[in-house]
């Protein structure tokens, strides 16, 4: 999801994401940016706003195999700590089949497709809730 080609191939977002991104907003950006820079498929982001206090957003994404969903999740982590990105929790490196990244206000799954597709979570996050007509 690249919205110019500045920065292409540098390691650096184009100029319109790079920013000292405060906000949750800017930061996804910047996150959409890396995992497409990783080669991670099928990234998707969902608004939590409504429906969740889990965060802001989720992003889901898929890598080819586990060394590949191992890769995506480690070239994340570095660019979120270089970015200055405290505490971010991550889960699931041992088997690399579903690596979990939250940095607080956005939560990040990278999987192999297999079991992105068995776990399904677009169709849970992305459902409408009950008794909602704003849609």
């Amino acid at each position: 999801m690249r919205t110019s080609t500045e920065g292409a191939g540098t390691g650096t977002p184009p100029r319109e994401l790079v920013s000292d991104a405060t906000k949750p907003a800017e930061l996804l950006g910047e996150i959409l940016f890396w995992l497409d820079e990783a080669k991670a498929e099928k990234l998707v982001s969902i608004d939590l706003e409504g429906k969740s206090s889990l965060g802001d957003y989720m992003v889901i994404a898929s890598g080819r195999s586990d060394r590949h969903v191992g890769a995506i999740a480690d070239q994340l982590q570095k660019k979120l700590k270089e970015r200055g990105v405290g505490r971010v929790r991550v889960e699931g490196l041992k088997t690399c089949d579903w690596v979990l990244i939250d940095t607080g206000d956005i939560i990040i799954h990278v999987f192999r497709p297999e079991v992105r597709d068995f776990y399904n979570l677009e169709k849970m996050w992305q459902a409408e809730r009950p008794g909602d007509t704003s849609h």
